[in-house]
């Protein structure tokens, strides 16, 4: 130790504290948060969920003002068809019954059908399996005649009982995919409409599942009902990762 000139000691500089002192070791504290985060990271994704779904009923809608009945078909192609068919069959066999009048001899074919019909037995294969075409031929049409028709066509609250409206399902979906696209945290979202119910399947690039899914419920639930739909369909709503489900 180094005295003064008056004999005391002096202080003791920068140079010795340097020597008697170990300055603290940052690297190891760094490299431990670090890799605590990684395990804690590592450990959120492992539990993180691959699919949050859920179903409810139908979203409430004001009071109906109409019927809500379904938007009728007026089947053009099978009566269009029916009616050709005949037409050409009673046109053909009025020809040939003009001409066995005029003293001509009858088409071969209508001699062929009378002698099967006069020679075949009821329970041949042949007339059971002409029964059965025809049986199933009549049932069809009949469904046809008493089916509505017009499935994509969803009925809408028109304000007025003389005026009734119709929404197509696949314009329904496309404002509900609008919506559903102005949710925080969706990637990409497929939407499909039908008379009673509403299917979403999107997919969340972040975010907790459980909370888009929230949000997408609130969103699609005020979708619907600015749709002015008679009747509210019920809502399914499952939302995934990329990649997954």
């Amino acid at each position: 130790m180094s005295q003064g000139p008056e004999g005391r000691a002096a202080p003791p500089g920068p140079e010795s504290e340097g020597t008697t002192r170990s300055l603290p070791v940052l690297e190891k504290a760094e490299k431990g948060e670090k890799a605590e985060a990684e395990v804690l990271q590592r450990a959120q994704s492992e539990l993180d969920q691959s699919a949050s779904a859920a179903r409810y009923g139908p979203v409430a809608t004001p009071e109906e003002d109409g019927d809500g009945g379904r938007l009728w078909s007026v089947r053009r192609i099978p009566a269009g068809v029916l009616a050709l068919l005949l037409a050409a069959g009673a046109g053909l066999l009025l020809y040939d019954l003009a001409a066995v009048r005029a003293e001509q001899p009858a088409m071969a074919w209508r001699k062929e059908l009378a002698e099967q019909f006069g020679g075949r037995p009821l329970d041949d294969p042949w007339v059971l399996a002409g029964a059965a075409v025809a049986v199933v031929l009549g049932i069809g049409l009949l469904v046809l005649a008493a089916a509505p028709g017009h499935r994509s066509a969803l009925p809408l609250r028109s304000g007025n009982a003389d005026v009734r409206a119709w929404l197509d399902s696949a314009a329904a979906a496309l404002v509900l995919r609008d919506r559903a696209m102005e949710v925080s945290g969706v990637q990409s979202v497929r939407v499909r409409v039908y008379r009673a119910k509403v299917e979403v399947r999107a997919v969340s690039h972040f975010r907790e599942l459980d909370e888009v899914r929230a949000d997408l419920d609130a969103a699609l639930g005020e979708g619907i009902k600015s749709l002015g739909l008679v009747a509210g369909p019920a809502l399914s709503v499952t939302v995934s990762r990329p990649g997954k489900g």
